[in-house]
C-alpha cells in the first residue's frame, strides 16, 4: 500500500501547536516549507521557526482528513498527550471517554529524527 499523506503537529516558536496534514510521502519538505516562510498567510508565518513534534502516516485520505480535524478539535493537553504518546491520559482527558479511533493512535507514531540531514559549521 502507497502512503497518501501525513497528518503533522508543528510546535510554533511561540509555544502554540499548528495542527496540517501533506499529501505525498515527505512530511520534511512540508516542514522545511513552513519554516521558509513560503506562505505568508498561513499561521505559522509570524510563528517561525516550527519544529515537528508529532506526525503519522496514512494510506488513506479519508482517514487523513478525519485525523486532522479531530486533532485540531482537541485541546492543549489532548494534543500535548498525543505527543508525548501518553494513551491513558488521552482517554482521561476524553470528554466522552469513547474508545479513541485507531487514526489517532499515538503507537503508531513516527520517528523522524532518523532523517535529519542537518550538519553543523
Amino acid at each position: 500500500m502507497r502512503v497518501v499523506g501525513f497528518v503533522y503537529m508543528l510546535q510554533c516558536a511561540d509555544g502554540s501547536y499548528y495542527v496540517g496534514s501533506h499529501r505525498g510521502d515527505d512530511v520534511d519538505t512540508r516542514i522545511q516549507q513552513h519554516n521558509e516562510g513560503i506562505n505568508t498567510h498561513s499561521y505559522t508565518f509570524r510563528r517561525r521557526p516550527v519544529e515537528l513534534v508529532w506526525s503519522d502516516c496514512f494510506y488513506r485520505f479519508d482517514e487523513l482528513v478525519a485525523c486532522e480535524r479531530q486533532i485540531k478539535g482537541w485541546s492543549r493537553a489532548k494534543k500535548e498527550a498525543l505527543i508525548r504518546g501518553d494513551r491513558a491520559a488521552l482517554k482521561e482527558l476524553s470528554a466522552r471517554g469513547v474508545k479513541l479511533p485507531d487514526v489517532a493512535d499515538p503507537s503508531r507514531r513516527i520517528d523522524h529524527s532518523m532523517n535529519d540531514q542537518s550538519s553543523s559549521g
